[in-house]
């Protein structure tokens, strides 16, 4: 089942359970898909790796907000933001852990053939190209820069 048909399906479910939380956290994710599809336009809607980086985006920002809330001792603030993560990390794959990410980074390494930091952009390459779902790349990047002695 795609992203879109999920969206759509958990939307139904929790507008049923009047789970008013999940349902506005839902409809927040639905229009910002809409404003993805119409930036993309003229071309096709976006895919499925569009949709998973706005979600990885929007729990990033939502994480900034958590902190400055918490800062400024708004902690029903945070609370909501908190469960507004929650319900998009739900959408998103699961990532990799530390030892699978590790051995990612040596298999990039082992593949592009690179021996110096020089060649961090290459490794980071092909990581985003075969990971870019599982993987969280500001974690990436200091094992790659660490593995190729930098």
């Amino acid at each position: 089942m795609s992203l879109r048909d999920r969206f759509t399906d958990e939307l139904k479910v929790a507008m049923l359970a009047r789970d008013a939380a999940r349902v506005s956290t839902l409809r927040m994710i639905t229009a910002k898909l809409k404003d993805t599809d119409i930036a993309a336009r003229p071309g096709p809607p976006v895919d499925e790796a569009g949709i998973v980086a706005m979600l990885r985006g929007m729990a990033k920002s939502r994480a900034e907000s958590v902190a400055l809330y918490r800062q400024g001792g708004r902690e029903e603030l945070a609370a909501k933001e908190e469960a507004e993560i929650a319900v998009i990390e739900s959408f998103l794959p699961q990532q990799m852990d530390d030892a699978a990410m590790a051995a990612a980074v040596d298999a990039a390494v082992a593949e592009t053939g690179a021996t110096s930091i020089k060649e961090m952009g290459k490794v980071m390459a092909a990581l985003k190209g075969k990971y870019a779902a599982v993987l969280d790349m500001a974690k990436a990047g200091p094992m790659v820069k660490a593995r190729l002695g930098g």
